[in-house]
């Protein structure tokens, strides 16, 4: 009774602190739990805690029993500029606007039961978000605040299984949660196929489902090869924003896959490489392009225009170090080229997701055989991406984004 009551603890701990933004590989952050982020979100191949399922739900038979809690600090810092004379109704004030709401409070927290020697039973709890823009000036098409909130929430409970002691499989059923707000979009009225549903109507929520499926396994002696796959979550359409997301209002997850490497160099060291790619390109209300279907098909119909995302692949290295029983040491680096053509620049005002490198450092402090303290750094280096106004042509403008995270987290072992 006390140990579920730690947990169910921690989960309502969790659950208050729903409101929050992560933008680094697109809209996807670049890792979970507090261990993964301080290996730039490398780690499909190297069992870490019991938020593995945002990863490989099956590493999970082999972290033992145990509570992962984290909390992540994140700031975004997010601004675009305008040249050039506005010369549309759709053109832009000349000059440069930041975005408010710079710190956002992300939770994470896992919970791992080993039910024998080849099994695991767990549940994890994690968020995505990061279109997330506040721009307060009457800068944006003339209407002030401007701007867009989206947050997400998943359930994972996990089932692992070893079909032999170096090789492992699991399962994730996913249960996802999505909030969403817009503001400021009031110009666009005329081209939405329900103007009322097409802004300011305050925060909607969906609901939706998906699996992760992955498999870990040591294919040579200190060298293990992990992999999973992430079906594309079906969510509830956002009702109150029909007249903005194509396909009235859907705003599903995309699928996505990981594949990677842990090579184990020596007992303290070892050497880590992901590859992940995120269809958004699959999303019609993310992937659709802003020209010609704004002007072919009102917006929130079946084929109106999206942001215009394309697909991205995000390679990850990561090293960890044991330097001692008490001390664990990370650190990494990735890159992946960010989802936005330069054509796409007027709706992604809204959700300037351009970061493409990140650098993290992470270290774990064990106390006792039952305890650790996690700490991580993240730092999302600045990107640019500059292109026309496409309903404006006279006018170029520029988005850009830098970031920077602080991780802590605590593991009771059981």
């Amino acid at each position: 009774m006390k140990k579920a009551g730690i947990v169910v603890l921690a989960a309502l701990l969790l659950l208050s602190f729903t409101g929050f933004a992560s933008a680094t590989n697109g809209y996807f952050t670049h890792g979970y739990s507090i261990k993964n982020k301080g290996l730039a979100g490398a780690g499909v191949a190297l069992p870490l805690d019991a938020l593995s399922p945002s990863m490989n739900p099956g590493t999970m038979v082999y972290v033992g029993t145990r509570l992962d809690v984290g909390l992540t600090v994140f700031n975004p810092n997010r601004q675009y500029t305008v040249q050039g004379a506005r010369s549309t109704d759709f053109g832009l004030t000349r000059g440069t606007v930041e975005s408010g709401s710079e710190w956002f409070v992300i939770p994470a927290l896992g919970f791992n039961k080993m039910l024998n020697e080849r099994m695991s039973l767990g549940v994890s709890l994690f968020g995505n978000g990061g279109m997330n823009t506040d721009y307060d000036e009457k800068t944006f098409f003339a209407s002030s605040p401007t701007g867009v909130d989206l947050m997400q929430l998943f359930l994972a409970p996990t089932f692992a299984i070893k079909l032999h002691p170096k090789h492992a499989v699991g399962v994730s059923p996913i249960l996802a949660y999505q909030s969403f707000e817009a503001q400021g979009l009031g110009a666009f009225g005329e081209l939405s196929s329900d103007s009322s549903h097409l802004t300011n109507n305050g925060h909607d929520d969906s609901f939706g489902y998906g699996v992760r499926v992955g498999y870990l396994g040591e294919v040579l002696p200190d060298l293990f090869i992990g992999a999973s796959y992430q079906t594309k979550i079906f969510m509830s359409e956002f009702d109150d924003y029909r007249g903005l997301f194509a396909e009235q209002g859907d705003f599903d997850i995309p699928s996505n896959w990981t594949v990677g490497v842990a090579y184990r160099a020596t007992p303290a060291l070892t050497v880590l490489a992901d590859v992940q790619t995120i269809y958004y390109s699959e999303v019609d209300s993310i992937g659709n392009p802003l020209l010609n279907n704004l002007f072919s098909s009102r917006l929130g119909s079946d084929t109106g225009a999206g942001f215009g995302w394309d697909d991205m692949t995000v390679f990850k290295l990561g090293v960890q170090w044991q330097s001692s029983e008490e001390w664990i040491w990370r650190g990494g680096f990735s890159y992946g080229e960010q989802p936005i053509p330069s054509s796409e620049v007027l709706f992604n005002i809204l959700a300037p997701g351009v970061i493409e490198y990140h650098a993290t450092l992470g270290v774990t402090k064990r106390i006792g055989s039952n305890h650790e303290l996690d700490f991580a750094v993240m730092r999302g280096f600045p990107k640019e991406i500059e292109g026309p106004n496409p309903l404006d042509p006279q006018q170029t403008i520029k988005l850009k984004m830098d970031q920077w995270e602080f991780s802590v987290g605590y593991t009771y072992k059981f």
